[in-house]
């Protein structure tokens, strides 16, 4: 095998945003909440950042939380519950059922993130009228790929959708067949061999967006340089991507759904990296 060209110590800058509704039912009602900002503290070394805590009956603790690109959701239900239970185990021993709920968000919806994809060839139109021609014919469409639809482990509901993009080095515009049509066949080669549900492909000359379904033991990051370094191989192992990437979670739901404790949250919250606009 071929040492990768995208590593983490090659993209070290990446843009993102990722964000997550976290669920944990306890057993019993808690009457004392000042765990929270120590609990902050804890997981803030791990790179994951809880933004706001609200508790609902019955018995829900739900966490906004914000992470960063090498953080596997999987993580995130270990180390906030993991570390929540030891906190309050004086009063509480047995404070929580097995099962949690975890759900990806951002700033865009599904649907307006997924129309945005399939209208990019409008967006990025060629001069040449029969290049737009051939570009659409490597674009990717799942529907019945359904990324609202809920994944399950046995113990945990879970949405766990990614919007990639990743823009080829010096924005070069790629549009031979052979690499276009290899691009396209990678992609979905890949797709299926990870177990993503891949929704959409917008493959564009000198970009693509990816929006697909993960598992939630894979981080952001080893999705994204996954990809990365497959589409490279398609290439004859060269270089075509910039070293770096935007990641974003999405779903059904946005931050506008999520109740805020105060009006100093008028817009999303604040992320762990800085961000940038997405082509």
């Amino acid at each position: 095998m071929p040492d990768p060209i995208y590593t983490p110590k090659t993209c070290r800058e990446p843009a993102y945003q990722l964000d997550w509704s976290y669920s944990v039912f306890w057993h019993q009602t808690p009457t004392d909440f000042s765990w929270l900002e120590e609990l902050k503290q804890l997981n803030e070394k791990d790179g994951i950042r809880i933004l706001q805590h609200e508790f609902q009956e019955p018995k829900v603790s739900q966490f906004l939380i914000s992470t960063r690109p090498q953080v596997a959701p999987l993580i995130i239900a270990q180390r906030v519950k993991g570390r929540l239970q030891r906190l309050v185990r004086d009063t509480i021993p047995n404070a929580f059922q097995r099962n949690y709920g975890l759900r990806s968000i951002g700033s865009t919806r599904r649907e307006k993130l997924d129309h945005y994809l399939a209208s990019q060839l409008n967006h990025h139109p060629m001069a040449d009228e029969r290049v737009n021609e051939r570009l659409k014919r490597y674009q990717i469409h799942h529907p019945h790929l359904d990324l609202s639809n809920p994944r399950q482990t046995s113990h945990a509901q879970y949405w766990y959708n990614l919007h990639i993009v990743l823009v080829n080095d010096g924005r070069y515009m790629e549009i031979r067949d052979e690499l276009l049509q290899g691009l396209q066949k990678m992609i979905v080669n890949a797709a299926n061999a990870k177990g993503h549900w891949l929704s959409r492909a917008a493959i564009v000359s000198d970009h693509i967006h990816l929006t697909l379904g993960c598992k939630l033991e894979e981080s952001p990051e080893e999705v994204v340089l996954s990809y990365m370094n497959n589409l490279a191989h398609a290439c004859g192992m060269k270089a075509v991507f910039r070293d770096g990437y935007y990641v974003g979670t999405f779903s059904e739901y946005d931050f506008w759904v999520i109740p805020r404790p105060s009006a100093e949250s008028s817009a999303p919250p604040s992320k762990l990296g800085e961000g940038v606009g997405v082509v």
